[in-house]
């Protein structure tokens, strides 16, 4: 399989790119800002535990119940959800597994496949995501992957989200402030996230409220979450895969 090129900092989308990129990482990153990884990061500002699952499976309840945890539900239903802006005021010490379609499978796929360390990134924490995996990698590789969304035809093949690339983009542009020629650091794909966070950085609750995913969530009454999502760089939690928990590093 050819691979990226040999830089330190490098960018993929879903499954498949994460599968050719984990294997060479040594600290992988999952970035799905609307809302897993944004919802993660919120739960452990809060000093919560997260415990990821699968989505739609009917083993989510036992699960949870074998774990000493709650089970995430629907917001509308008033329940602890995907909304990071409800996890930010969690009780302390919460457990709570929380069903994801995209950001879940990938935290789990990316410790499957032998990454050291998978952390997971958004733009509430980029620079303190930046900094522990530039620590954690110890010379390896650091990969970024964008989530992304599914179509809901055709099977659902990956929709690549552009809030997931400036999520990962943000985190670049820590590692590797000046961009500067002569000195590469991103493989070509992580320096065009990392291009397009910077393009996006002074507008980037009104970029992420016009992405189809912040769309569908504002149609939906989560413009709050949009809102919580955009913010960039209020957190110094950093989100790290501890066996079946994201736990604070």
């Amino acid at each position: 399989m050819v691979t990226q090129s040999p830089e330190a900092y490098r960018f993929e989308w879903g499954e498949e790119g994460l599968a050719s990129l984990a294997p060479d990482a040594g600290v992988v990153v999952i970035v799905d800002v609307l809302r897993f990884t944004t919802a993660v990061c919120c739960a452990l500002e809060s000093d919560a535990v997260v415990l990821p699952y699968r989505w739609s499976d009917d083993g989510a309840a036992g699960y949870a119940r074998a774990n000493d945890a709650l089970l995430a539900g629907r917001r509308e239903d008033g329940a602890l959800s995907l909304s990071p802006t409800d996890l930010l005021t969690v009780q302390p010490g919460t457990r709570l597994v929380l069903p994801s379609p995209n950001g879940s499978t990938l935290a789990f796929l990316a410790r499957d496949l032998g990454a050291r360390h998978v952390l997971a990134g958004c733009l509430r924490n980029a620079q303190a995501t930046a900094t522990a995996a530039m620590e954690l990698a110890k010379g390896e590789c650091v990969a970024f992957v964008a989530a992304g969304e599914r179509w809901p035809t055709h099977g659902g093949p990956l929709r690549p989200a552009v809030e997931d690339m400036l999520g990962a983009g943000a985190m670049l542009a820590a590692l590797d402030p000046s961009g500067a020629v002569g000195a590469p650091r991103c493989s070509p794909e992580a320096a065009a996230a990392r291009a397009a966070f910077v393009h996006a950085r002074p507008l980037l609750y009104d970029t992420l409220r016009n992405t189809t995913s912040g769309r569908e969530l504002i149609e939906r009454g989560c413009d709050d979450d949009v809102a919580t999502a955009a913010a960039h760089d209020v957190s110094t939690t950093v989100c790290h895969l501890v066996a079946n928990e994201f736990r604070r590093y």
